[in-house]
């Protein structure tokens, strides 16, 4: 029957290329000299890096998966070409694992040995309590790269345990955009889409692609100014970062009729200076399109302001409440007088 590489590994056969590193990753972290002591890890250890080295080639792959071990090695069609072993003859293909499997284990992991870059005053050793597939649960570092450890360890990063290198990957800071709503957005509420552009990594774990995205940004209603709305993990992908969040602040849109207050609107009635000694009405015009009237009949004086409740945005955290709509009055004065109309006034008007 000859060996089974794919039983070695612990998975079956039609695994992906993921598939397999991922499997190698497990195996190799579980059997290595320097973390398992038992009788036969040392043998084990190869035996995983041979199945690796086989299954990792496409060419030894197809040869393997048509004619198994004995094909392999002893002999059979070259198919599409052979490589890394003895040629049997001009149409034959010979295997034989040459390899050193801690070079292979270096390779993979980009160091030559990570249990004595992380655990060196140990000699290497390992809790027995850690997972056997991962002696990096404990510094929370998931799966992605070749077999779930960045590539960048091994090229951008220099290696495990660089002298100024981070044994985990780090966050870039947020990715801050201004987002500018009107006061009816916000007296609705509304749903925004915000295209972006950002940089996620190909298979490989090296090169990178850009990638459109739509993001929906849901507006609530009477949110205020200044309020966050964060899209995690959106910016740029590289093979040595966690993606920055993609941050958006809520801006008020410069409104034509109204400047907002928290909750209330302010409203600017101008009034001339004879309305506002003798009463006046107001058209005062609505977030909802409607128009309200309001009337003075005391003296209006500058600064003056009028609350018409509950006609305001609606509350943040109270949606079905609203502040109020705020009349202020800004009083014109003339900017001149005939001499005849200051007569009058004077006549009319107490001196103290």
């Amino acid at each position: 029957m000859g060996k089974d590489y794919y039983d070695v590994l612990g998975i079956k056969k039609g695994a992906s290329e993921d598939d397999i590193k991922k499997a190698y990753r497990k195996q190799a972290l579980r059997f290595h000299p320097d973390k398992n002591k038992s009788p036969g890890a040392e043998e084990k250890f190869k035996e995983i890096a041979e199945a690796y080295d086989v299954l990792s080639d496409p060419k030894k792959k197809d040869i393997y998966d048509r004619f198994g071990e004995e094909g392999l090695k002893g002999g059979g069609p070259a198919g599409g070409g052979g490589g890394g072993g003895g040629g049997g003859g001009p149409n034959t293909f010979s295997y034989t694992f040459q390899g050193d499997p801690h070079a292979i284990f270096a390779e993979f992991f980009g160091g030559r040995n990570p249990f004595e870059q992380f655990f060196g005053g140990r000699n290497g050793a390992m809790d027995n309590d850690m997972d056997t597939g991962d002696p990096f649960h404990r510094f929370g570092m998931g799966g992605s790269g070749i077999g779930g450890f960045p590539r960048s360890f091994s090229t951008g990063m220099g290696g495990f345990g660089g002298p100024n290198n981070s044994l985990m990957k780090r966050q870039d800071p947020p990715v801050v955009h201004d987002l500018q709503v009107s006061l009816e957005e916000v007296f609705t509420g509304c749903t925004k889409k915000m295209k972006i552009s950002h940089k996620r990594l190909n298979p490989d774990g090296r090169t990178s692609r850009t990638e459109d995205k739509i993001l929906e940004v849901e507006i609530k209603k009477g949110w205020k100014e200044g309020t966050k709305i964060t899209f995690p993990k959106e910016g740029d992908e590289t093979p040595t970062n966690i993606p920055a969040d993609v941050v958006f602040v809520l801006k008020d849109k410069p409104h034509p009729v109204f400047r907002r207050d928290g909750s209330d609107i302010i409203y600017p009635a101008k009034v001339t200076l004879r309305d506002a000694l003798c009463g006046s009405t107001v058209n005062v015009p609505k977030l909802d399109g409607r128009t309200v009237a309001v009337k003075s009949a005391d003296i209006v004086r500058p600064g003056m302001k009028r609350r018409l409740p509950r006609e305001g945005l609606p509350l943040p955290k109270s949606p079905g409440r609203r502040g109020d709509l705020v009349v202020e009055y800004e009083v014109k004065f003339p900017e001149r007088l005939s001499q005849s109309a200051r007569e009058v006034v004077a006549q009319v008007l107490p001196s103290s």
